[in-house]
């Protein structure tokens, strides 16, 4: 009896090991082969692709896609033309003896083109408060809006853009940073950086009206829109989408140059579909298409801080260029940084 026993614990092992070699995943049966095994494409390039067939399996059908669309495979090549870009999957769906299985396979996809250098003149200067730790800066009629950081230091005001004259502040409790800043629907909306939470206002009474977290993004940078809804920056290469009604994350964009995926948009700023974004801790502003994510052009503000009044506490790294607002009157953009005596007025052109 004890040598039946012994040979059933050997037997009941192997017998499990063998049933369970024949439940292999389909999945596990195919692989997508790039030609040339790259890992990257431009918008509107043609690449080479295969599927590594592991066991010989009769193939029937095969379809490729990327965000739901369909892309047709002509002569072994797929022209890549997705409507945003960045970082995507490229998906098979292949159907084989009357199974269907979905494969994927990673590939970043770049802008065609790199971006045009634009450079400034400046139209006028105005004051700006020195105190003021600028992250978020933005016009409504005639009046400019400005929203700052450190904690301790963290408010939202309205003020004249001429002679620095704050008509209201609301200070921020010492315990947030506050970050990016703007104004839809009657109602301005503000970020904090690393609490998870945002703040909604009144426009006319600067009352507190509500919070509201954040979902997938990681942090609060900046924050503009398009009349109808809110963009977000987070510190990665993402630009989110927000809901206005809701602040509910309902998609996103990656900003991407052609030669690599880019991730320090900061302070935003909406005009004609492109969004206007700082670079952090940059002297530069990217433009980027804001259906897209590709990184159009840079505007090059190099020499700006050299104008500035630079106190004994300056610190390079941190008293960086930040804030950009347009004034659709007057067609032009002010642009100013934290802790900076100066606001500027300047048109761009190309370089």
């Amino acid at each position: 009896m004890r040598r039946i026993k012994n040979i059933s614990s050997i037997l009941i092992p192997i017998l499990f090991l063998a049933c369970g070699s024949g439940n292999q995943k389909p999945s596990s049966l195919f692989d997508i082969t790039f030609e040339g095994n790259i890992k990257q494409v431009h918008q509107n390039d043609e690449i080479g692709v295969s599927i590594e067939n592991r066991k010989d399996k009769e193939i029937e059908h095969i379809t490729y896609s990327i965000d739901g669309k369909e892309i047709p495979l002509k002569e072994n090549k797929l022209l890549i033309n997705v409507s945003t870009l960045g970082n995507k999957i490229l998906m098979a769906k292949i159907k084989f003896d009357g199974e269907t299985v979905e494969i994927k396979k990673s590939l970043k996809v770049l802008s065609e083109k790199a971006p045009e250098i634009y450079t400034y003149t400046i139209i006028n200067e105005y004051p700006h408060d020195t105190g003021a730790y600028t992250q978020g800066l933005e016009f409504h009629n005639d009046t400019l809006y400005e929203g700052t950081g450190k904690k301790g230091r963290s408010f939202l005001r309205k003020l004249n853009y001429k002679t620095g004259e704050v008509f209201e502040q609301i200070d921020l409790d010492k315990s947030y940073f506050g970050e990016g800043i703007t104004i839809l629907n009657n109602k301005i909306y503000q970020l904090t950086w690393q609490s998870g939470m945002g703040f909604i206002y009144d426009l006319k009474t600067f009352k507190k009206l509500d919070n509201f977290q954040y979902g997938k993004s990681r942090e609060g940078w900046g924050l503009t829109n398009d009349g109808k809804k809110i963009f977000k920056s987070d510190g990665t290469e993402k630009i989110w989408f927000l809901n206005p009604e809701t602040m509910m994350e309902e998609g996103y964009i990656e900003t991407v140059t052609n030669s690599s995926v880019f991730n320090k948009a900061n302070e935003l700023e909406y005009v004609d579909g492109k969004l206007y974004a700082n670079v952090y801790q940059k002297p530069s502003v990217m433009i980027i298409n804001s259906a897209s994510g590709s990184i159009e052009g840079v505007i090059n503000f190099g020499g700006l801080s050299d104008k500035i009044t630079k106190t004994e506490d300056w610190n390079e790294t941190d008293n960086v260029l930040n804030g950009i607002a347009y004034h659709p009157e007057r067609e032009t953009f002010f642009v100013t940084g934290k802790d900076w005596d100066i606001l500027f007025e300047v048109k761009i052109q190309k370089k």
